[in-house]
């Protein structure tokens, strides 16, 4: 229950001064429903204002001008601005209207009055002009007019005075809640209290008050990336409580284990232990599973599944592709298969007699394990008893779809839960989004990985490397090129993958392939397992390759017009070879010049293969300055928090939560109790996955 100390807050804007109902929708839309929202809207940039005189009016300035107005000079054409000119004892000032405003401008500046007017200033040649002055008022009325004012975003029929008038109608709403940081932590970080800050951020006295880094913006985002962490801590903790089957690995999963071709790495034996330690617990397991290219979680899933089929349990792996499905069952079921254990493919072409089969033996259970794609979580698709559910690429799904596979366990208990990425993910991002998660890592690669030796090189060497190309594939050798676009577009000065692939196959005959996300499933499957079977030695591609095409005999990699590339991205396709024996080699083609950032993140791919420190760097490249990267990082939707800016605040306030949840899980003590109060503030749910309302 929401306490009653916050429902002036939690109250609908209609309730502030001045929002009626055609008010309301536009408010609405620009912060939210309610009060709450108005409070929350920041800021987001500053007037600052100064007297000034026709002779020493500074253009790009916002000025104060006292005039009197002598003539009012209509607009001769369309087009054409509408003035009124005034007068101070140093010269004139022109107020320019881009509309005409004739009628109303005569009564509200007539000929002979005196008004003070505020507005930025523009010369026209040697004239003055102040268009669209934000103020004018007589004199009297002069103090209304404020020397540093904060703007705040306007839209629909609002704005930015308006809707600053309805967030401190708001901040005047908001109570002194009961402080909930910790005093030695405030202290250290001198920090004032939760309305104090308020107040400070919606009054700035300069620029610098904006930035994310004043002390006042500092302390609201440490509250609300707390009142986050804390949300997931508790998710986590719930799902702890919850109920899964006992599974525990025996004589199926040491056979498998000792049937595997390599031993298992440090990092791979931990992770392992850690996911069977879960599987054992009684409790149902929430567990993230990442590592890099190459790292080896197959191995670790195939291990995981095994525990559950000897438990007496089945379980899935969902894939987001097809040719990623199909390239794990052509992997795993004929291990299942020497120790016993049917592994069946389960994909949305599937029809007919196959199907039925399939579906007829997971709903009886003689079926102990399923890999397939979305299909999985079709209301067809009934498992016996699904002990484990494996989500590999779990990015590409959606929280809601990972539930809907899950929930496919037995009434009795539900299924264990384990999520794979081989994109590995920034820390901040993990405590972010994954936080309700247990995350193991896989930081080592299996012996016999090959290094792979990375070139950054300018398009003006394609003759040399298409030489080179033709070599190393004379050898029976592979390579993929990778384009930017699928098609040319003349819109767009990228290269195109249907264009490079008729190039190659002018120069290299009927050995070069092209695959793109355009083509048909079937059609696309067809040339990769052409490719894969080594009757193509070049296979033109888009970034439909990036993730789970494994073909050990490719040791070239091509990547034309790098510089549009994401970081993770370039990594991912790089890591499509060095998967056999042979040397291996990664070429990053670029158009010059190139900007800084993007120099910058072909340099690092260049120096490094350490898919976490990618991560860290990608992600401190491109975070801060790009909101539609946060987006796609699937940052939750923070008020006053920068996850970039405030990162030591997010790790801080992850510490502070999970001690918390520690010594007092139920939130009773003192300030446990003012937690809760935070935590409804922010209205974090532990059962939400997305953002406050």
């Amino acid at each position: 229950m929401r306490p009653s100390i916050l429902f002036p807050l939690f109250a609908d804007t209609a309730t502030l001064k001045g929002v009626g109902p055609r008010v309301q929708p536009a408010l609405r839309k620009i912060a939210g429903p309610l009060v709450r929202d108005v409070v929350f809207t920041l800021p987001q940039g500053l007037v600052r204002r100064r007297r000034m005189t026709a002779a020493n009016a500074v253009e790009g300035e916002v000025g104060i001008f006292e005039i009197q107005i002598d003539q009012h000079i209509g607009s001769r054409r369309p087009g054409q601005p509408y003035k009124v000119r005034g007068f101070d004892e140093t010269g004139w000032v022109h107020l320019v209207y881009f509309k005409t405003y004739g009628d109303s401008l005569l009564k509200s500046l007539p000929v002979g009055a005196r008004r003070i007017i505020s507005g930025k200033v523009e010369r026209y040649g040697p004239e003055v002009q102040v268009p669209h002055p934000d103020y004018a008022v007589i004199l009297e009325r002069r103090d209304e007019i404020p020397h540093s004012e904060a703007l705040y975003p306007a839209g629909g029929n609002l704005s930015s005075r308006q809707v600053r008038r309805f967030a401190l109608e708001a901040l005047n709403q908001a109570p002194d809640l009961p402080e909930w940081q910790d005093p030695a932590w405030r202290a250290k970080q001198g920090w004032a209290g939760w309305r104090q800050s308020l107040e400070a951020v919606h009054h700035p006295a300069s620029p610098a008050d904006l930035e994310s880094s004043s002390l006042p913006r500092r302390r609201l985002a440490f509250d609300e990336l707390l009142a986050h962490q804390l949300a997931l801590a508790q998710r986590k903790r719930a799902r702890r409580r919850l109920a899964a089957p006992v599974l525990t690995a025996g004589p199926l999963s040491a056979r498998l284990e000792a049937s595997l071709p390599f031993s298992l790495t440090g990092a791979q034996g931990r992770a392992l232990s850690e996911i069977r330690a879960d599987l054992a617990s009684g409790a149902r397991m929430g567990r993230l599973l990442q590592g890099d290219v190459g790292s080896g979680k197959t191995a670790v899933a195939l291990l995981a599944m095994a525990t559950a089929v000897e438990s007496g349990f089945q379980a899935a792996l969902m894939a987001p592709t097809e040719i990623l499905a199909r390239q794990h069952h052509e992997r795993l079921a004929p291990m299942f298969a020497e120790t016993g254990v049917e592994c069946v493919l389960l994909v949305g072409r599937d029809k007919g007699a196959a199907r039925l089969r399939a579906l007829s033996g997971l709903a009886d259970g003689s079926m102990a394990v399923v890999i397939g794609t979305h299909a999985l979580f079709q209301d067809a698709v009934r498992f016996a008893n699904l002990g484990l559910a494996i989500v590999d690429e779990q990015h590409r799904f959606g929280v809601a779809q990972r539930n809907l596979l899950q929930a496919k366990a037995s009434e009795d208990g539900g299924a264990h839960l384990l999520t794979m990425s081989a994109t590995p993910i920034p820390r901040t991002l993990e405590l972010t989004q994954y936080g309700d998660l247990d995350v193991s890592r896989l930081d080592e690669k299996p012996p016999g990985r090959q290094p792979i030796t990375t070139s950054v090189l300018p398009m003006d060497r394609m003759a040399a490397i298409l030489d080179r190309l033709g070599q190393v594939i004379a050898t029976g050798a592979q390579a993929y090129w990778i384009c930017p676009l699928v098609a040319e577009n003349v819109e767009v000065d990228l290269a195109s993958a249907e264009a490079r692939a008729v190039a190659l196959k002018a120069r290299f005959g009927d050995r070069v392939g092209l695959v793109h996300g355009q083509m048909p499933g079937a059609e696309r499957e067809a040339v990769m397992a052409a490719f894969a079977a080594n009757q193509l030695s070049v296979l033109v591609a888009t970034t439909v390759v990036e993730v789970g095409v494994d073909v050990p005999n490719a040791t070239i990699m091509i990547i034309e017009q790098a510089e549009r590339f994401g970081l993770a991205q370039l990594h991912q396709l790089r890591g499509r070879v060095g998967r056999g024996a042979g040397k291996s080699a990664c070429v990053l083609l670029y158009d010059p010049p190139l900007s800084q950032v993007a120099q910058a993140r072909l340099e690092v791919v260049r120096s490094t293969e350490d898919g976490f420190l990618i991560a860290e760097q990608d992600w401190a490249m491109r975070g801060g300055g790009d909101p539609l990267g946060l987006k796609q990082a699937g940052l939750p939707a923070y008020r006053f928090a920068d996850p970039v800016a405030h990162r030591e605040l997010l790790l801080a306030a992850a510490d502070d939560a999970r001690i918390h949840m520690a010594r007092d899980p139920d939130f009773s003590t003192e300030r446990g109790q003012a937690l809760s109060v935070l935590s409804e503030l922010f209205d974090w749910k532990p059962d939400r996955t997305d953002q406050p309302d």
